[in-house]
């Protein structure tokens, strides 16, 4: 059997459609719809049930798919690796939000960079969870950190940490609300309060909000930057309260540069994932910086 009609047909399984695995392969279309049906033709049996969107595999698809990708995935990293591999340096693909990516992963994984016979070269791209995962699918990185999980077999998520949020503002805001300011009671208004955010739509008090008082804030930004680490600064320097990850503003915190406006029973969370596309946990980089950062997680939570 021709090894690389298996290999477009597992692709097509993980891909879960003839579009992305084509992209994925770098062929046309039509190209791994020939190559599947010949596939078919050969076991005497179908592999996929096409739908509108996609396909879906067929007990026996599903059965092949199980059997020859390990064996696969072996195959390319012998080839992609080369058979010196203890010796060889590999550059690491990584993206993921920029502030959890700079503060949290890049000093872990930058220990990995060392010369001790496996160093790993990085290379690193900052953008929003659809934006990284739709990269990681068409083969542009080899590791995500996200905040989303991912559907289908193609890509696989594992859970890293999660991070608490935080209701924040500089000490003079913390005086001001505190007559009027009685989140115990009912949910505080921000009509008149200056709102510190990434987006226009008010993601991370949005989503406190709902979290904490059940409802939606009646506020709109007063400064919008998309960057955490400017929404910290400017809540320090007095622009507004904001809602903050812990980790990025425990510092301002111990300082006094801010001051937490609430202390819920139950803190919003947010978790983050460790996303690789299927089958390449077999390449001994990537599973090195997977693993290297579950183990920092553990310090983390």
């Amino acid at each position: 059997m021709d090894l690389a009609l298996l290999r477009t047909f597992v692709t097509v399984h993980r891909a879960g459609s003839f579009t992305r695995a084509a992209a994925l392969l770098g062929l046309s279309q039509p190209a791994v719809t020939s190559q599947i049906r010949t596939l078919e033709r050969q076991l005497g049996r179908p592999l996929f049930l096409r739908q509108a969107r996609g396909v879906t595999p067929t007990t026996i698809g599903d059965e092949l798919a199980h059997k020859a990708a390990p064996h696969l995935d072996a195959l390319v990293e012998i080839t992609e690796s080369g058979l010196d591999d203890e010796s060889a340096s590999r550059t690491l693909h990584l993206a993921g939000p920029p502030e959890f990516t700079a503060e949290r992963a890049l000093p872990v994984l930058t220990e990995l960079t060392g010369d001790d016979g496996r160093r790993l070269s990085l290379r690193t791209s900052f953008g929003t969870a659809e934006e990284a995962l739709e990269g990681l699918a068409a083969g542009h990185h080899d590791l995500v950190i996200s905040t989303a999980r991912p559907r289908g077999a193609l890509l696989t998520a594992t859970a890293l940490c999660d991070e608490e949020h935080v209701l924040v503002a500089a000490p003079h805001w913390a005086e001001q609300l505190g007559g009027s300011w009685s989140p115990h009671k009912d949910a505080p208004s921000l009509e008149h309060v200056p709102v510190v955010e990434v987006h226009e739509s008010l993601p991370f008090v949005s989503r406190y909000w709902a979290s904490v008082f059940d409802c939606r804030p009646a506020a709109s930004g007063t400064v919008i930057v998309p960057d955490l680490r400017a929404v910290l600064a400017c809540t320090a320097a007095g622009a507004g309260l904001a809602v903050l990850p812990r980790y990025l503003c425990a510092a301002a915190l111990e300082r006094g540069d801010i001051v937490t406006l609430h202390d819920p029973p139950v803190p919003p969370l947010r978790t983050y994932f460790l996303v690789v596309r299927t089958g390449t946990l077999a390449m001994p980089h990537i599973a090195r910086a997977h693993d290297w950062l579950l183990q920092a997680a553990a310090d983390w939570c």
